[in-house]
């Protein structure tokens, strides 16, 4: 697999990819990755305790938060992103929030974080989500019976009032999910590292509910049966099969140009936003044709001089060359497997998502529409390389979709 550590190292706030998209990405060597990735899910799952992965739940949580001790001068600290700037910006009195984040949300949160979170006796740096501060709480009646719920950004969590975890959260001033570990002698040396449990490493206070991003099936639920695993085997067994008839070239030739490579996935997200699943592989593969030379041809247009004009056909042809020299079956076939790996991935996600503890729903003027969970994110435990596991067409589809309230319209 790929060297994802090497690249978190220098990135800090990874890009993960989507599973699915790693066909894309990286040709024969992101297939193969793709199909390691849900059979060690599929072994997880099945039960084999060797399976070659770790998995993260995806919360929907925002604002993001580091906090931690300062390397340079050993103080406790809060920060936003800004923290790995060249000129670090972190905060360690309300003073320094105040001048930074004059009002708002962010500068409540972020000074709530700063009086709680030194609390939970932080070593090193860690990186989470606000799930909610306490005046984010409100109780509504889901089914005749009262929950609590925070609304962070697209996702509404919610909890039964009455149980031990309900009255927990209410009980706190804030709550938090923690996913990524940072060390380093500064802050501009730091590297990351994902899947390590974090709340259950520090101290407990009654103030802050904090959990860890790292999947837990503590319900027991979330384990394939004999029957549900034979029918995972079958859809990767015709992964398999599909794998074997794409010739290499056409499997690593969308990749070998950037921007071939970010019109297809523009396209895939354009279908994915409208709610289209990839269904006519064929007319799939005419239509992003059409689509890519409409869009060199608009730009075409919009210049003045017959220099300008030559130029963006000149990218047009570039862009479009792939499609050109690669029989169009081989294209198709490419698209085939890609929709038979997001059917694998769908089938994990489902069992996954049965082992959470707190209710996700999507929020709509007509109340409430049960959802999974944002996703998850599988980790080789080689340390070398993560994909995300989201359901793009329910996920992705309601976080751009004006039919569903977001918690930042308030």
């Amino acid at each position: 697999m790929h060297n994802f550590k090497s690249f978190i190292t220098e990135s800090k706030n990874t890009h993960m990819e989507h599973l699915e998209d790693s066909i894309l990405n990286h040709g024969v060597d992101g297939t193969r990755d793709a199909i390691n990735f849900l059979r060690s899910l599929r072994d997880m799952l099945a039960g084999n305790s060797k399976s070659n992965v770790d998995v993260t739940v995806k919360w929907d949580g925002a604002p993001a938060v580091f906090a931690g001790i300062d390397p340079s001068d050993k103080k406790f600290f809060v920060a936003k992103k800004g923290i790995f700037n060249k000129n670090p910006k972190v905060y360690k009195t309300p003073a320094e929030i105040d001048a930074d984040i004059s009002s708002g949300d962010l500068n409540v949160k972020m000074k709530l974080a700063l009086a709680e979170l030194p609390k939970l006796g932080i070593k090193g740096v860690v990186q989470g989500d606000f799930l909610y501060a306490k005046d984010d709480l409100k109780v509504v009646d889901i089914e005749g019976e009262p929950h609590i719920t925070f609304h962070p950004n697209t996702i509404v969590y919610t909890v039964p009032k009455d149980s031990n975890l309900g009255k927990q959260i209410l009980g706190s001033k804030l709550g938090v999910v923690w996913h990524t570990t940072y060390r380093g002698s500064s802050f501009e040396e730091m590297s990351a590292s994902f899947g390590e449990e974090i709340a259950s490493s520090l101290k407990t206070t009654k103030s802050v509910w904090s959990v860890d991003a790292v999947y837990k099936d503590v319900s027991g639920t979330a384990n394939f049966t004999k029957a549900e695993t034979e029918k995972v085997n079958a859809v990767l067994s015709e992964a398999g099969k599909l794998f074997r008839t794409i010739k290499k070239e056409t499997l690593n030739g969308i990749s070998e140009n950037e921007d071939t490579l970010m019109r297809v996935k523009t396209f895939v997200n354009t279908k994915i936003r409208a709610g289209e699943r990839i269904k006519n592989t064929r007319a799939f593969v005419r239509d992003l044709e059409s689509y890519i030379d409409a869009i060199y041809e608009k730009e075409a247009d919009k210049r003045k001089t017959e220099k300008g004009k030559v130029i963006q056909r000149q990218k047009k042809d570039a862009t479009l060359e792939y499609f050109k020299r690669t029989p169009p079956a081989q294209i198709v076939a490419v698209f085939d497997l890609y929709n038979v790996i997001i059917d694998a991935k769908h089938m994990i996600i489902r069992k996954l998502d049965k082992a959470k503890q707190v209710g996700t729903f999507l929020k709509t003027a007509d109340g409430y529409k049960v959802t999974e969970q944002e996703g998850f994110v599988a980790i080789d435990k080689m340390g070398k390389s993560a994909v995300k596991l989201i359901d793009r067409l329910e996920f992705s589809n309601a976080n751009f979709s004006d039919k569903y309230i977001k918690g930042w319209q308030k």
